[in-house]
């Protein structure tokens, strides 16, 4: 039975570099006993394999069934191995490891002198790179050598060693509060996204108070307050406060450029924030400010300094280009935004292994409503439909509730009325399953559910009547974050003015923000 790369092994495989595969057979080749084993010799059906089909393997004679299970795990594990060796894998922490590997042979082999020497080395290494818990891991092992090998020349040794391994312990116990809450509030986000009501946004609140620890230390690191500031941020986009957003967004952001060095020792915390920061901006809709921290953002990934491997060059695609599409929604220019799409699908085909389902799937609603924006209805159809129908997703459930409706719009504006009663049922109990049924989306329902009713000299008092009921939750500290993804205001100003939604939004954008 073909598992299609659902198989731990096949996908290593396919996910290595041609100058990986190449030193992986250097690796292997180094001993001539390798040049023809069973594990070699699956390497290389693997890389030629499109699919992973097990059947096909033991018919080829490489491996007997039996044996297969162990000559998979002794592949990955020398696949690993070669990978470890590779410079372009190699960092800080690889090297503070490695180094306390070496200590710690030189101390098993009673050379107890040379290994606190490599440790003290090391032990600044982690400091200086905030890598704390590493740090804790040497000082610990220095307290062992000390205990067996007293240097006399040192007499306050010991207390030194103390005094260090007590502040790197609070330091550290600081550390993992602080990031414990973060994760916490972060799944909270992602499995209910934004409080809906005063009762949750009480529960969020006091679940955060009771969890943050008390900083006294005025001289915390770089690694506390990055946690300091991501548990923050967490509190505040679960509440939709989006000026406090931006707040611990920016210290956060600003935390990596007064430490450029951190850049590269943690891009992937480094592109969170920006991502964060500029999210922050366009729910606060401030344009100029957008398009100055994406152009630093762009500026830095872009220069040759900035490290990337797999991982950081698909985070760099997916927060560059997100953030991209977001600048056409802040002022309404959807036929600009157009223009972005088909560069950004064929890039979706090269990072198809790399980026998960969910973040496709962000990219289609994106693109939906740069189409919805434009006039476009049955291209903004097409993209939803590729959501809605995948059966298998797992995303977040705001953006599953509002492809729904926005689905409902679009089938309106584009005139495909003869199943919409059949859409409306369907996204009505959608809706009342994920429990995500508010105000803005019943008023939505229940007008579009009405429009058959309606004559059509009649329909403009009916749009201008729903506009007044909306209006209401605007700036409803739990409502309004139905108007985030879909601005039904423009939309209805938009039928109500004859005109196209982006000239709404372009017009109330120079009225209010440009400024």
């Amino acid at each position: 039975m073909t598992k299609d790369q659902k198989d731990n092994l096949f996908s290593l495989v396919k996910s290595l570099t041609k100058s990986e595969k190449r030193q992986f057979k250097l690796y292997v080749g180094r001993l001539g006993v390798n040049t023809d084993s069973k594990f070699l010799n699956l390497f290389n059906l693997l890389d030629k394999a499109k699919t992973y089909n097990e059947a096909s393997i033991i018919k080829s004679g490489i491996v007997k069934k039996q044996q297969l299970a162990n000559v998979k795990a002794h592949l990955y594990k020398q696949i690993l191995i070669s990978l470890k060796l590779n410079p372009s894998h190699q960092n800080v922490r690889s090297q503070i490891r490695e180094q306390l590997d070496f200590a710690s042979i030189l101390y098993h082999k009673g050379l107890y002198k040379q290994s606190l020497k490599i440790l003290d080395k090391a032990k600044e290494l982690a400091i200086t790179n905030e890598e704390k818990n590493l740090a804790f891991e040497i000082v610990e092992l220095e307290k062992i050598i000390e205990s067996q090998y007293i240097t006399r020349s040192i007499s306050t040794r010991a207390d030194e060693l103390a005094i260090q391994a007590r502040d790197l312990s609070a330091q550290n116990l600081i550390a993992s509060k602080l990031s414990n809450l973060s994760l916490q509030l972060y799944s909270i986000i992602l499995k209910t996204g934004y409080v809906k009501n005063e009762e949750e946004g009480a529960i969020v609140t006091k679940y955060f108070n009771d969890r943050l620890p008390k900083i006294k230390n005025k001289k915390i690191g770089f690694r506390e307050k990055l946690w300091y500031y991501k548990a923050h941020l967490w509190y505040n986009f679960l509440l939709q406060d989006f000026l406090n957003c931006y707040r611990y967004a920016s210290k956060w952001v600003d935390l990596f450029y007064q430490n450029p060095k951190m850049i590269n020792v943690n891009p992937v915390f480094f592109l969170k924030g920006n991502n964060y920061l500029l999210e922050a901006i366009y729910f606060i809709r401030n344009k100029p400010k957008f398009v100055k921290k994406l152009a630093d953002l762009k500026a830095t990934v872009d220069n040759s300094k900035f490290i990337k491997d797999e991982n950081v060059s698909a985070l760099v695609f997916l927060y560059t280009n997100f953030h991209s599409i977001n600048q056409y929604f802040i002022d309404g220019s959807f036929e600009d935004g157009l223009a972005l799409i088909p560069h950004i699908e064929k890039e979706l085909v090269l990072f198809e292994n790399r980026i998960d389902p969910h973040h496709q799937m962000v990219f289609y609603y994106k693109f939906a409503s740069l189409h919805f924006g434009a006039g476009n209805n049955k291209a903004c159809i097409q993209y939803l439909d590729k959501i809605i129908s995948n059966k298998s997703l797992s995303m977040r459930e705001d953006l599953l509730c509002f492809s729904r409706v926005l689905n409902l719009v679009a089938h309106y504006e584009a005139g495909l009325d003869y199943h919409l009663e059949t859409l409306l049922r369907s996204t009505y109990k959608f809706l009342i399953k994920m429990n995500d049924l508010h105000e803005v989306q019943k008023e939505m329902i229940k007008f579009i559910r009405g429009l058959q009713d309606i004559y059509p000299h009649d329909l403009k008092n009916a749009f201008k009547d729903l506009l007044e009921r909306l209006k209401v939750y605007e700036d409803h500290p739990f409502e309004r974050r139905a108007f985030l993804y879909l601005d039904v205001i423009s939309w209805l100003e938009s039928k109500i003015e004859n005109k196209s939604v982006g000239e709404i939004i372009k017009t109330k954008y120079l009225t209010k923000y440009a400024n």
